[in-house]
């Protein structure tokens, strides 16, 4: 955690050197994903409700979502862009280095310009809380906790598909975007408004619905499923176990990995 943790510091201070173009990086993060926003804010003014959920509610579903993946664009970025290492060589340098193999990806590069995304995402959440008057308790802190958390196991899990996938093409990647950029523009919404093969692959193939929408559902007192509490408290432990999964097949396509003889 230590090589980790210095990684990440001397990422944020090559960043610091161009401030003008990280603070004009932000901005524009920040209107792009704000657009997004305001669009479902207008949706949501003309359609009022969506199957048994509010508009504020499914504001805060979006919030969540949001800032999660604007988060885990930000911390794992490494792993996101890991095709492009692949393909241009910098791969055979990680592979030198006496290291964790996914400490080093994930060190390797972080993303700051995301903050933009992740202010639009809290300020979503705020407002929904604030129009639906949640009464805060430690049970409903704790289960909101973790299905962000949840949600950002899950979403660098699908980040490792694209990576394991990239050793074997690395023309191949957007394919397994209907994952990632499509599973989170899907479940920004809560998963039962869908048919049902989405809500199954939502639930078991990319379990959002289990690491995100279960818990969130609890806090607004809608539950998702008919399943007993310990239930709820565990379905987050869906993003972790997923990611552990993903690293393990990660971890095989490495040892299929041909080096590009730079």
């Amino acid at each position: 955690m230590r090589y980790l943790y210095h990684a990440m510091r001397m990422n944020l201070k090559s960043i610091a050197q161009y401030r003008a173009s990280f603070l004009m990086q932000n901005i524009a993060q920040f209107v792009m994903v704000g657009g997004e926003f305001l669009a479902v804010v207008v949706l949501m003014t003309r359609f009022t409700s969506a199957g048994q959920w509010r508009a504020e509610e499914i504001m805060l579903f979006w919030g969540v979502m949001q800032l999660t993946f604007a988060l885990c664009e930000c911390l794992g970025r490494g792993i996101s862009t890991f095709a492009y290492y692949v393909g241009s060589g910098d791969f055979d340098t990680i592979l030198l280095r006496p290291r964790p193999l996914m400490q080093q990806v994930i060190g390797h590069r972080l993303d700051p310009r995301r903050l933009g995304g992740m202010i639009v995402g809290g300020g979503a959440i705020a407002l929904a809380c604030a129009r639906l008057h949640i009464v805060w308790t430690l049970e409903k802190l704790g289960l909101t906790l973790l299905a962000a958390l949840g949600g950002f196991f899950l979403i660098l899990g699908l980040f490792l598909i694209e990576a394991t996938v990239s050793f074997f093409s690395v023309r191949s990647i957007e394919a397994v975007n209907i994952f990632t950029y499509g599973g989170r523009s899907t479940c920004q919404y809560p998963v039962d408004v869908y048919p049902r093969p989405l809500r199954i692959l939502f639930t078991w193939v990319a379990p959002f619905a289990l690491s995100m929408h279960l818990p969130i559902s609890h806090v607004l007192g809608k539950p998702l499923f008919n399943v007993p509490m310990a239930l709820v408290w565990l379905a987050p432990l869906a993003g972790p176990v997923f990611f552990l999964l993903m690293t393990r097949v990660w971890y095989i396509g490495v040892k299929h990995y041909r080096s590009t003889g730079t």
